[in-house]
């Protein structure tokens, strides 16, 4: 008799300690899932390079334009409270250029102006340039008010992002006097000798006679 109590007493201890094992492991197994959903659901760290937002790039275009365009402006209506029509474009062929660098220099921009009918060779634009004052027209003939037209992105360009933004700028009135259909005799005689191969003509108030254009590497 002491014998089968004894022996039912080791079954009672091994099946105890059987179960105890078995909550342990599921106890365990609780413990890893939980510890694995904790892990997925946190955010991780990562060294990957944060990618440049465009919007970032545009407001600071448009700022760059502003001071370009701006500063041009104050110079030629300078010019041409002195000296009339003639003299504004003696400053546009002269300081144009130079103020672009300037602002270009300060913004780490590369600051320019094209057009499809451009006065200066330099202005002539390239491929993407074309493409996208095609557009500009085309918006403007389906009713787009070009003074809000604008155009950005991020491209891959000789090994390395570039960022691109071109905004078009309106014939206002007080460009036709040398751009316009009617140009004064000395205006002519001036254009043609200052710029012999020039088309930037024939505009009328409110045309597209172009766009600024802002590039930028990124890293």
């Amino acid at each position: 008799m002491n014998k089968l109590l004894l022996g039912i007493g080791m079954l009672l201890i091994l099946s105890a300690c059987d179960d105890n094992k078995q909550t342990a492991d599921k106890s365990d197994a609780a413990n890893n899932a939980a510890q694995q959903e904790i892990t997925e659901s946190t955010p991780q760290t990562s060294h990957a390079p944060v990618a440049t937002d465009i919007d970032t790039e545009v407001v600071q275009a448009r700022a760059v334009i502003k001071t370009f365009a701006g500063t041009l402006k104050g110079e030629l209506q300078a010019g041409i409270k002195a000296g009339g029509a003639v003299t504004a474009l003696e400053i546009c062929n002269t300081k144009a250029p130079q103020i672009a660098e300037k602002v270009a220099t300060e913004a780490g921009m590369q600051v320019s102006r094209v057009s499809l009918k451009n006065r200066n060779p330099d202005n002539a634009p390239n491929a993407w340039q074309k493409a996208v004052l095609e557009d500009f027209e085309i918006q403007q003939a389906a009713g787009a008010d070009p003074a809000t037209l604008e155009f950005s992105e991020i491209v891959e360009h000789d090994g390395s992002k570039e960022f691109r933004f071109m905004k078009a700028i309106p014939t206002g009135g007080v460009c036709l006097a040398c751009h316009g259909e009617s140009l004064a005799k000395e205006v002519r005689e001036t254009i043609t000798t200052l710029y012999p191969d020039d088309s930037a003509t024939g505009f009328t108030l409110g045309d597209i006679r172009g766009s600024f254009v802002v590039t930028k590497r990124l890293h």
